[in-house]
């Protein structure tokens, strides 16, 4: 995968409740791929799985600290998985602590002091996945999605009729229909209702694509209109992001 055009992926390492419940989510709606583990055997998958991680790692849970040294070392030192990009986050704010990994073992992603607050702890991560230019290209995630999880309805000239996701962002999605009607480029599509595992949401958006496949329905690209919220949008995020991490977890054999 060229990380130039698809960004890298962020992993976080039994990550402290204040991470997982706030940090995370201003994550997403930054539009970073994020993902959580609570299991420190998978973190050597993570490298052989995924083209240049960023890993933020809790040394304060899931082993003794000596141990987290042991593995980050190895991780840092093994060519299989140098490709990685560690920070180290942390409660403790022993000065010897931390110079042992910026200046000794030379963690290219910080050590970030939770002490500090989470306001200036979301500033320095931010700013590290920046300048590690972790987005690529990529200005929005996108997640494929399982089409007996997400499904529409949607009124054409005065028909209900209904469809499935094949894949889905913050801004937009691909879609197929289970009527044979043709949509136009441009076609605006005032009322559209989204069933994503559950989740009830409403959206209105624009055809600006469609591409025939054969043997299959056609898949038609939308855009969606100034009228989808940020709420909406939110959602939406949250929807990928739980996608994401459940096919991750899928990949790594996570149960």
């Amino acid at each position: 995968m060229d990380v130039s055009t698809f960004g890298k992926k962020v992993f976080f390492i039994y990550p402290h409740s204040v991470i997982q419940n706030e940090l995370i989510q201003d994550l997403i709606d930054r539009e970073y791929e994020v993902y959580f583990i609570n299991d420190h055997t998978k973190v050597s998958s993570i490298c052989e799985f995924y083209t240049s991680p960023i890993l933020f790692i809790n040394i304060d849970e899931g082993l003794e600290e000596p141990q987290w040294e042991k593995l980050i070392r190895s991780i840092l030192e093994t060519s299989g998985s140098s490709h990685a990009r560690i920070g180290i986050v942390t409660y403790n704010e022993n000065v010897n602590l931390a110079q042992k990994y910026l200046m000794d073992i030379m963690v290219p992603c910080g050590f970030i002091k939770l002490k500090l607050g989470l306001t200036e702890s979301t500033k320095i991560i931010i700013k590290t996945l920046e300048a590690n230019e972790v987005k690529g290209q990529r200005k929005f995630v996108r997640a494929k999605c399982n089409p007996s999880e997400a499904t529409l309805n949607v009124t054409i000239n005065n028909n209900l009729i209904s469809g499935h996701i094949v894949d889905i962002s913050s801004v937009g999605m691909a879609m197929t229909l289970e009527s044979s009607v043709d949509l136009e480029k441009n076609t605006y599509l005032k009322d559209i209702q989204l069933k994503l595992r559950g989740i009830l949401l409403r959206v209105s958006a624009v055809v600006i694509g469609f591409r025939s496949q054969e043997g299959e329905k056609k898949l038609y690209v939308l855009l969606f209109d100034q009228f989808v919220t940020s709420q909406i949008k939110s959602r939406l995020r949250s929807y990928i992001n739980r996608t994401l991490q459940h096919e991750m977890e899928r990949k790594l054999h996570i149960r």
